[in-house]
């Protein structure tokens, strides 16, 4: 009788997610036949979100890519012919080493374009970055999800740290603000959901009534953009009532009487215009989170990066990253604020990406969220060379940057040599010059760190890559050697690079044994102060910021287009993920394509009301930018004058073959260049 062999393979989950789950795979005579949640993982627990619970769908799907392409119709209509990985090599070597032969400053026309599709450090830019750096390429401002949130956390507590995940579950009061954690952060929710068991309050903070904002006890529904504005009025009733913590701000802070200054000129009846609230909305916030001070009870905000999707991200999130100290909620290990954990790891970047290899050149940066206009720029003294090569891996720019129209009209450009490395033919790999099969995670090794956590996770394969396809690091070490590139850096494999990603700072053998390692760090990390900032201390006025001609203390920024401010385009709309994708991700799994339906627009029934819509309609969502279309649903998730356009469908599955981001601009956040996707004026009419 024949007998099937079955084992079980520990991996990491690659999505952009702050979960970062440790995964268990089971195969089965080399199929895999099942994904799951590793129980031994404390914060996985066994468990994971749905869309991966679909990956082996995704990995054996019917359109996955297989073998190498070449274009043979026009750019975007999709039309490819199978070659040989040796002919597209040959080809793809040739076209560059033409564009690097031109001038010294020629390699800078070559750009690579990446980003989370796999959060991994090796598939990510491992041997990729070694890669571009021994060209000479562009470098790449990878801005498109985090950076204003991020600088805000370096100029703020010194670098992106916070609370230890877990000790959530110990809060008292637990404030969820700009985040939808039922369903992007599934993990903390679990923790935040002890904590409620045990008896502490639940604030959700948020312009769309999530599915995290049904489980809280309380729901603010604020406008897009006014964060900064709510976080000052809570300081301006913090010290009215004078719910300090005098020791902490004397001893650990500094910039104290200059923010006490700013936040006393924003009282609640202020902000409360602002941000589209009552002030008494306001007031009790305040006193739930000052009540914290008397009582020694732990407080603790979990913020994510929808809120500093905006002009003003950054300094809102300064604003709220303050808070903690104020009221001395870092004392305790189940008190002060999370944004991003990826600051604790200890990462070997040099010694993994290799920026020795540029050999003193200093080539441009390209801001990833302006990819549209920047594919549209001529050669120039203050640009550069114009860019006459793309490399896509880890990313789908066409459906996910912004003002896509120009990101179209970019990818469109005869002169505009494009590689793509995908698994499936998505928007932007219909515009390629080559595809180039890639691995899916359960094919390939990969180490990982998390923004959600502190533990060290590895990916081992489970199963042998199918068809052609081969790891991102693979198609980079091959591309080099057909570049004549001979470092040996170009030859370690993929193992190699996943034990050279943290060194002797954590144990391989451990990661090989069980998948994941904890980091040590401290439970209270700053309730003696010791802030990774130059001055040790919570630095309310940065003179790092000062010194570069920016304001040192954090302030409420305004929307690049505040609400009111158009009567052409009076609606706000932001676009947060849709339950069933990650960004671009899983939008071709049918399985939950049909869970998430068609594209959608949620409005308040007001809003419709005064636009004679109803559910159902096919409606025309526009501005200046351009034109979507999509079917309308009135829901109570909306709160008047906001849109919510649920995203990111791929353009080619629209309804006119657009996705929200035809809408969305290329204007920047106020620091760290980020996008500004969640600021964004629109009007919304019957589709004809």
């Amino acid at each position: 009788m024949y007998s099937v062999t079955t084992t079980q393979v520990l991996g990491a989950c690659p999505h952009d997610c702050p979960d970062t789950c440790s995964l268990l795979t089971t195969v089965a005579d080399g199929v895999a036949t099942k994904v799951q949640g590793n129980p031994k993982h404390p914060h996985t627990a066994g468990f994971v979100c749905t869309k991966v619970l679909r990956y082996t769908e995704r990995t054996y799907h019917p359109q996955r890519l297989l073998h190498p392409l070449k274009r043979v119709g026009a750019k975007g209509a999709g039309q490819f012919e199978r070659v040989s990985w040796e002919a597209a090599l040959q080809d793809i070597a040739a076209r560059l080493q033409a564009i690097v032969r031109r001038s010294p400053e020629a390699a800078q026309a070559v750009v690579p374009y990446s980003y989370a599709g796999t959060m991994g450090l090796v598939q990510g830019e491992g041997m990729a970055a070694r890669f571009f750096h021994k060209l000479g390429a562009s470098l790449l401002y990878r801005t498109i999800c985090s950076t204003a949130g991020g600088e805000a956390l370096t100029y703020t507590l010194g670098a992106k740290v916070g609370m230890r995940l877990e000790f959530f579950a110990e809060s008292k009061l637990i404030l969820i603000w700009g985040s939808n954690s039922v369903t992007s952060n599934l993990h903390f929710w679990r923790y935040a959901q002890k904590a409620k068991h045990s008896g502490a309050k639940l604030i959700c903070i948020d312009p769309r009534r999530t599915e995290t904002a049904d489980k809280c006890d309380e729901h603010i529904a604020l406008l897009p953009g006014t964060d900064g504005a709510l976080a000052l009025a809570l300081m301006h009733e913090l010290i009215k009532n004078d719910w300090l913590d005098h020791d902490y701000l004397v001893r650990y802070t500094l910039g104290w009487d200059l923010l006490r200054e700013r936040a006393l000129q924003w009282p609640p009846e202020r902000a409360a215009l602002v941000c589209g609230i009552t002030p008494e909305q306001i007031r009790a916030l305040a006193a739930d989170y000052g009540a914290c001070v008397a009582t020694g009870q732990a407080a603790a905000i979990r913020i994510n990066y929808g809120l500093q999707r905006v002009h003003g991200g950054a300094n809102a999130v300064r604003l709220i990253a303050s808070l903690p100290a104020l009221i001395g909620a870092w004392r305790q290990r189940a008190g002060g604020m999370l944004l991003s954990s990826s600051g604790a790891f200890p990462i070997q970047k040099a010694v993994l990406q290799r920026p020795d290899l540029l050999a003193g050149r200093t080539p441009r940066s390209i801001n990833m969220a302006t990819i549209g206009n920047d594919l549209l720029r001529p050669t120039s003294k203050d640009f550069g060379p114009a860019i006459k090569a793309l490399i896509v891996y880890d990313s789908n720019p066409v459906a996910i940057a912004p003002e896509s129209a120009k990101v179209v009209q970019g990818f469109s450009r005869p002169d505009l040599f494009t590689v793509v490395l995908e698994q499936f033919q998505t928007d932007t790999a219909d515009y390629a010059d080559y595809i180039l099969p890639a691995t899916t995670q359960l094919e390939h090794w990969d180490v990982h760190a998390s923004y959600g956590h502190t533990d060290v996770l590895l990916n081992q394969p489970a199963i042998a890559p199918l068809g052609e396809a081969k790891p991102n690091a693979q198609i980079f070490r091959e591309l080099a050697a057909h570049m004549g590139y001979t470092e040996p850096c170009f030859a370690e494999d993929d193992l190699t690079l996943c034990r050279t990603a943290y060194g002797n700072a954590v144990n391989f053998d451990k990661l090989l044994d069980q998948g994941f390692v904890t980091l040590t760090t401290k439970e209270a990390p700053f309730a003696d102060g010791n802030f990774p900032t130059p001055s040790g201390q919570c630095e309310f006025f940065s003179e790092r910021l000062a010194a570069l001609g920016f304001d040192g203390l954090p302030d409420h920024v305004p929307n690049h287009e505040a609400f009111n401010s158009s009567p052409q385009y009076p609606l706000a709309m932001i676009s947060p993920p849709a339950r069933n994708f990650l960004n671009s991700t899983f939008v071709n799994v049918q399985s939950l394509r049909e869970l998430q339906g068609e594209p959608l627009l949620e409005m308040h029934a007001l809003d419709a009301a005064a636009r004679g819509l109803q559910s159902g309609d096919t409606v025309r969502v526009f501005n200046q930018r351009g034109v979507y279309l999509c079917k309308l649903k009135i829901s109570p998730r909306a709160r008047t004058g906001v849109v919510y356009g649920l995203s990111v469908w791929w353009r080619k599955l629209g309804l006119n073959g657009t996705n929200v981001n035809q809408l969305t601009s290329q204007n920047l956040t106020d620091l760290g260049a980020g996008p500004t996707f969640y600021d964004c004026l629109v009007q919304v009419e019957k589709a004809n």
